[in-house]
This record gives C-alpha cells, structure tokens and sequence, in this order.
C-alpha cells in the first residue's frame, strides 16, 4: 500500500470514527466555541493585552507573534490553494456542523493557528506550555468533530504552525533591536 493511499484510510477511518461517536452531536457544540479560539482575534488580543501589562516582555511577544503569523499565513493560503483537498463535508457528501470559511481543507489554517500560539506561549511563558498546546490540540480536534477536517490536515497545520513560530522565534534577537 503507497504512502497516499495509507494516509486516505488512516484518514476515513478517524474522521468516521470521531463523527460515529454516539455523543458527536453533543460534542459539537463545544467543538464550535473550542474552534472559534482558531479564529484569529483571541490570539491578537492575547498578545495585545500582553503588551499592554507586561511591559517589555509582552511587547516582544507581540512582535514575535505578528512575525509568525506573518510567516504562518501566507503559507497556508498558498498550501490550500495548491493542493486543493476537498473538506470531508464536500467529498464525503456529510453534513458538517458549521459552514467552512472556504472549500479546501488542507491544511487546517485554524490548527496552524493554534499551534503558532502555543509554540509563542510555551516560549515567553514556559510554565503554560502544557496548557497552551493542550489547547492547541483541542482546536485541532475540534475541526475534525465539526467535519471540515481530516486528521491529517490538523498533523499538517500544527506542523505549519510550529515550524513558522520556531523559524520567527529564531529571529527574535533582531526583532527586538529594531
């Protein structure tokens, strides 16, 4: 069995198991305001407030997470447009819980999010890694109980997301001489 083919299944078989859960349509409505954390705005008020009353350390936390998302977001957009997965609601013919943003599903840009904030916190403020990435996962799922994302469009958006935070991260002595 090809590697693509072994990830197809992988994926089918996850994605039908979480949406077969016998609480799923339970789960979904906290799934909503669980993913709505992936939305954006919470992440910039977080860091936002954090340069507010944090002084320096907060600030820089901003700067490092506007730079990550700067890196984070147009590689997603260019990712979802050029592989062009179908979402689970589309190819599977099921009805998702929440209408998507757009049609593609690869990879989840709400997990690369997540994960970008997460690898930010885990950094600036060690003691809420856990939490932060904990958190993280939980959007990640989120999308998958909602059935606008395959399990491995969550693997692909936290990689996304780490790898841009880590990369930014790696440049925070010259973001903070400017």
């Amino acid at each position: 069995m090809s590697a693509i083919k072994f990830l197809t299944a992988f994926d089918l078989l996850a994605f039908n198991w979480c949406l077969g859960l016998p609480k799923a349509p339970q789960m979904a409505l906290i799934s909503r305001q669980i993913s709505r954390l992936g939305d954006g705005g919470f992440y910039l008020l977080v860091g936002v407030f954090l340069a507010i009353f944090e002084s320096e350390s907060g600030l820089v936390f901003l700067i490092a997470g506007l730079f990550a998302y700067s890196i984070e977001l147009p590689l997603y957009l260019i990712l979802k447009n050029t592989i062009k997965r179908d979402r689970p609601c589309e190819s599977l013919s099921i009805e998702a819980y929440i209408v998507p943003s757009d049609k593609f599903s690869f990879p989840s840009g709400h997990s690369a999010a997540a994960f970008v904030f997460a690898a930010l916190i885990a950094n600036f403020y060690p003691d809420y890694a856990e939490f932060a990435y904990g958190c993280a996962l939980m959007v990640g799922v989120s999308r998958i109980l909602l059935g606008v994302h395959y399990p491995t469009d969550i693997l692909a958006g936290a990689a996304l997301g780490l790898c841009s935070a880590t990369f930014a991260l790696s440049f925070l002595p010259t973001l903070v001489t400017f």
